[in-house]
């Protein structure tokens, strides 16, 4: 089965994340969502959810109604089933939502390749981060994350970045090496 991590990771992780495949291949999830190329992201691949945490699977949507269409049919049964469309930055965005397993599941898609989406280019960011910055600087996030900031602010404050998190985030992703080395090495004095 394709995990819908990338192809430098796998469904190993820890325990939580082993948790979360074993509940996602249950429910058959990438599976039956196939055509719309799913993508675990968020902060469980990354080893920093908290409690109320969700499962955020990113998908490629060309058509909304057919996604929400085969959404309800494999998942509209399961616990607050509740499927959204919307045009923010005039981008078409679907989001549904359901719990299962003792998880929030949150199904979001847009009409662009998921390995080009925000949420999975922030999670490739943060993962880089991380493996640099450490542990400390992962439970310093999950601390933030705690206290109610979302994931990108909480990067954000403690790397220093100024403006908009999530587009700092994302241009942090376009940094050359010494340039993101640079700018973690900076952030870790103050941590």
């Amino acid at each position: 089965m394709n995990s819908g991590l990338g192809h430098d990771e796998d469904e190993t992780g820890n325990a939580v994340l082993r948790e979360v495949w074993q509940l996602l291949r249950e429910l058959r999830i990438m599976e039956l969502l196939a055509e719309y190329h799913p993508r675990l992201a968020g902060t469980v691949p990354l080893g920093i959810q908290v409690e109320g945490s969700d499962l955020d699977i990113i998908c490629e949507v060309q058509d909304p109604k057919r996604f929400i269409e085969a959404a309800r049919y494999h998942f509209g049964q399961l616990e607050g089933f509740y499927a959204v469309t919307r045009t923010v930055r005039d981008m078409v965005r679907t989001k549904i939502n359901f719990r299962t397993g003792g998880w929030p599941i949150e199904l979001f898609g847009q009409p662009l390749a998921t390995e080009k989406q925000n949420a999975w280019l922030h999670m490739q960011v943060e993962r880089r981060v991380l493996k640099l910055l450490g542990p400390g600087f992962a439970e310093n996030i999950r601390s933030l994350k705690s206290g109610g900031m979302k994931t990108e602010p909480a990067f954000a404050k403690l790397l220093k970045l100024e403006g908009d998190p999530y587009e700092e985030m994302l241009s942090l992703g376009r940094l050359n090496s010494e340039e993101f080395h640079a700018v973690c090495r900076r952030a870790q004095r103050y941590i």
